[in-house]
């Protein structure tokens, strides 16, 4: 192979990858329906899609996860067969996944050489790791100690380590599945300059989002996919936001959130230097202190894993306050059971909603009930009102446009958007003083997202005091009137949404504390 068909770190270089009449049917779904999709070096394609279009199975292909039905893959004009994980890496195809695949407990060199052959077998031969570390870390700015624990790294620093990862198995195409979203803007500013760099050096990279900021920073072309069909491919400089929103979602989506001024009421949640620690006895809340008035939305932005969530289930009562204080319209709430807390007027959407907001084998009629079946007007006497709850069910699933089959059908068969809005139709129901909104649409596409904004910002006007918890900046500043930031567990600064900066939201996400008044 001559140096022109090498990147410059040494590994062969893909010219082009095809992806041919790709079908793949589950059991009453047809999640890729003769899908055609190619990517070229030197290229960074999107591939955009709402959540079920068929951007993950069709990725989940290409690294030889699934097995198409029909179709073929071919590169550099080959076909080729892809039947693990293995394969595709044998045939320089790496992925880099959301969730990263690391082991904290172990260092940077071991996490690259985890599961590889060693020339010293049994043992490994890390020396030649880290050297190989090194070379791939000065070819694309990739800056990381070999010797680092996994543990003791920054996230986006652990996202480089991924991409190490990759290089080093031989990855000259690499699948990018939402890559930023755990980062910082700046870390998020770093990566997108790597990943121009691996372009120019030669790279095929497919990189999949929803941040359609995003796309037009970074890629040259975009596919969108829709119902498992490809709707349009097109070169990313020759289209707009709106544009790639109708393809997705095949109507015109309001991108941009109206949120007039907050008229401000009286303060209906106050926390005074709460703090709380974990099962060992290290603190996840250091004296966090701040207001919530009726008619404002007060995002709390971070980094995932800075007490955002303990946040929510302290004020919830799913989190024993060690110290401080919450009340709620001047009625001290600190150490109240969740139950308690509904009553004295708190609903609660809560970020992982398989796990606490909702029983996927429950039907539609009966989440909508939950925590509320034991309180009239569900039940009459000892008994449960069944006429009422059907009739109520009805009414909410039409009014938060919840799309099921019927009120019966298990809420496991409702995709991640109309679970959502289910879980925001039951919260809202209540009609609460204080609404925690925990990332309300982490997983959801972007016809639910609007929905579940519009919804938000129409309880606000209504005098909704809300609480809302989100990892995606571009969600806080959207919707917020002023942003809390946190890390490590303590307030960083509150400000203004209106005066201030995403460089500022940025330096307070890494710890840098601003003197802000609230």
């Amino acid at each position: 192979m001559t140096q022109t068909n090498l990147l410059p770190s040494g590994l062969p270089r893909i010219d082009s990858m095809e992806m041919r009449g790709i079908v793949k049917r589950f059991p009453g779904v047809l999640a890729n329906d003769h899908v055609n999709f190619e990517v070229k070096t030197g290229e960074i394609h999107a591939l955009l899609g709402e959540n079920g279009a068929g951007k993950s199975t069709l990725m989940k292909i290409l690294y030889g996860l699934y097995q198409p039905d029909e179709g073929e893959i071919l590169l550099n004009g080959r076909p080729i067969q892809i039947h693990s994980p293995s394969d595709s890496i044998r045939h320089g195809i790496g992925m880099i996944h959301q969730h990263f695949m690391l082991v904290d407990s172990l260092t940077v060199a071991e996490n690259v050489a985890l599961g590889l052959k060693s020339k010293r077998e049994p043992r490994l031969d890390l020396n030649d790791v880290r050297a190989r570390i090194r070379e791939l870390a000065d070819s694309y700015g990739l800056q990381v100690d070999p010797d680092a624990t996994v543990s003791r790294l920054a996230v986006g620093q652990q996202q480089r380590v991924e991409i190490i990862k990759a290089l080093y198995r031989g990855a000259a195409l690499l699948v990018l599945d939402e890559p930023t979203a755990v980062l910082t803007p700046q870390e998020v500013d770093d990566l997108f300059v790597i990943f121009k760099q691996m372009a120019q050096d030669g790279h095929a990279l497919i990189f999949i989002s929803h941040k359609l900021h995003e796309i037009f920073a970074l890629t040259d072309r975009v596919t969108v996919l829709r119902d498992g069909q490809v709707v349009g491919t097109r070169p990313t400089s020759e289209v707009t936001k709106e544009d790639l929103a109708g393809m997705m979602v095949g109507r015109e989506v309001l991108l941009e959130r109206v949120r007039p001024p907050a008229t401000l009421g009286e303060v209906r949640m106050k926390l005074t230097n709460v703090n709380a620690v974990n099962d060992n006895n290290t603190p996840v809340l250091r004296n966090v202190s701040f207001e919530l008035r009726s008619g404002e939305i007060v995002g709390v932005a971070g980094v995932s894993g800075n007490g955002q969530k303990q946040l929510a289930d302290a004020i919830a009562g799913l989190h024993p306050v060690a110290d401080g204080q919450v009340t709620l319209e001047s009625k001290e709430v600190t150490h109240l059971s969740p139950a308690e807390m509904i009553d004295a007027g708190l609903s609660y959407i809560p970020e992982e909603r398989m796990h606490d907001g909702a029983i996927k084998d429950f039907t539609v009629e009966e989440n909508l009930i939950l925590q509320d079946h034991i309180r009239a007007p569900y039940t009459k006497g000892i008994f449960l009102d069944f006429k009422y709850i059907a009739r109520h069910a009805q009414e909410m699933i039409s009014n938060f446009n919840v799309k099921t089959p019927s009120k019966d059908t298990p809420l496991k068969n409702l995709s991640g958007g109309n679970i959502q809005k289910l879980i925001l139709a039951r919260e809202l129901a209540r009609r609460p003083r204080v609404l925690i909104a925990a990332q309300p649409t982490r997983g959801v596409d972007i016809g639910a997202t609007e929905y579940i904004h519009n919804q938000l910002l129409k309880e606000r006007a209504e005098g909704l005091a809300t609480l809302l918890i989100s990892e995606d900046l571009d969600e806080v500043r959207a919707l917020s009137d002023r942003i809390i930031v946190m890390y490590g567990g303590e307030i960083m600064g509150i400000v203004d949404n209106s005066t201030t900066t995403v460089e500022t939201l940025g330096l307070m996400m890494v710890g840098e504390k601003q003197a802000v008044p609230q």
